[in-house]
């Protein structure tokens, strides 16, 4: 198993803080502003001529000075060349992929998306003329067999939305720089805590930044982190669009990854401890978790991962969806809601969309994000939901 960055608490602390002045705040201050002013017309058109590089003053929706102290700090966790910030982790995804898709186009998009990419992809992509193909996202470097004169990217997760299989990043990658398609991978799982795919060989990282990464289910954002070669390509489409991150939301999202290396160690033990916990229960068939070896790409986490998030699967045996409403209403200390990777437990089941292959497992899928709650807790909330639903048959 890898070694998890050295210094990244270090950085945690250190980065996207105010210039060192005598007096300064501890923290970036809140900063709201669209007109940049200029002392001469020669400064203007010198901004003007580089907004597209992160940093530069030229417009309140091309970033301010707090955006840029937090791209520059995601950029260094990332390991990339560069970090454009976005409204949120759908819009993080969108910019990426439009990046690249042209009509006529083909994209290659592993079959366990999250579920607003495959609804962008069917619903708008395909309208514009690219051609959508789902592929297995456990097939690693037999992807290659399945790319064109005419793709143009190639879009996975790690682990996979909802059903958590763990695909061979490094081989995807491979596969995709070897026949010169750029590779993108939604990374909001793992954080870069416990992964850094650039270092994988994936081109693009995109992340939903309203999850672990602010960490407090009260800021919307994402960021699309990426080498050189690429960064002005998806800064100026999301400029173009004119997607924009407010000021609040970066103060949010700074304050919020001040705590991101101890939250992550904390949802790894408690999250592995849950997911133990459930596959001791008579009503639970499966536990879909990448640290268990019973997960599809174990191995895969085993060998680029450092950790795991407190995001997991369960598959309870056949039951009615009454049975699963009822076990879901009788919690009381896991929120029912979309997201996760804040502060609060949640429950939601998930049905897997699929169009590669089918899903193979029998039984009804719940997703639990496990927040901060004392485990205990937790624990004693399911075990007097649990009875609701069936035990595995005689």
């Amino acid at each position: 198993m890898p070694n998890p960055t050295s210094n990244i608490a270090d950085d945690l602390v250190q980065m996207g803080r105010p210039d060192r002045t005598a007096g300064r705040h501890v923290n970036m201050p809140l900063e709201l502003g669209s007109t940049h002013v200029f002392d001469t017309l020669a400064d203007f058109e010198a901004a003007r001529d580089a907004r597209y590089v992160s940093g530069t003053m030229y417009y309140g929706r091309y970033g301010n000075a707090a955006s840029f102290k937090l791209e520059e700090m995601l950029a260094r966790l990332e390991h990339a060349d560069a970090v454009t910030l976005t409204s949120s982790g759908v819009a993080a995804i969108t910019m990426a992929l439009l990046t690249f898709a042209r009509p006529g186009a083909h994209l290659l998009v592993a079959d366990h998306v999250y579920g607003n990419t495959r609804a962008f992809c069917d619903g708008v992509l395909t309208r514009q003329g690219v051609d959508i193909e789902y592929f297995d996202p456990m097939i690693g470097a037999d992807v290659a067999d399945l790319m064109r004169e005419t793709t143009c990217a190639v879009m996975f997760e790690a682990p996979g939305s909802g059903t958590f299989e763990m695909p061979d990043i490094p081989a995807i990658a491979i596969a995709a720089r070897a026949a010169g398609i750029p590779s993108i991978l939604d990374g909001t799982w793992a954080t870069p805590i416990f992964c850094q795919p650039l270092t994988l060989g994936v081109d693009i990282v995109v992340a939903s930044m309203s999850k672990y990464l602010s960490g407090h289910s009260d800021c919307m954002m994402g960021m699309i982190a990426s080498g050189a070669k690429h960064a002005k390509d998806i800064r100026q489409t999301t400029m173009a669009i004119g997607d924009k991150t407010g000021g609040q939301e970066v103060f949010l999202a700074l304050r919020g990854l001040r705590t991101l290396k101890m939250r992550m160690a904390y949802f790894d033990t408690v999250g592995r401890d849950m997911a133990k916990w459930f596959s001791n229960q008579p009503q639970v068939k499966t536990v879909l978790h990448p640290a268990f070896e019973s997960c599809p790409g174990h191995a895969n986490w085993k060998r680029d991962f450092s950790g795991a998030s407190g995001l997991f699967g369960v598959v309870f045996h056949p039951c009615t969806d009454d049975q699963i409403r009822t076990f879901v209403d009788a919690l009381h200390h896991f929120g029912i809601g979309v997201s996760w990777g804040g502060y609060e437990s949640l429950v939601l089941p998930v049905t897997p969309q699929r169009s590669a292959n089918t899903w193979h497992e029998e039984g009804q899928l719940v997703r639990f994000n496990i927040g901060l709650e004392e485990p205990e807790t937790l624990k004693a909330d399911l075990m007097a939901a649990l009875p609701h639903l069936n035990t595995a048959p005689e």
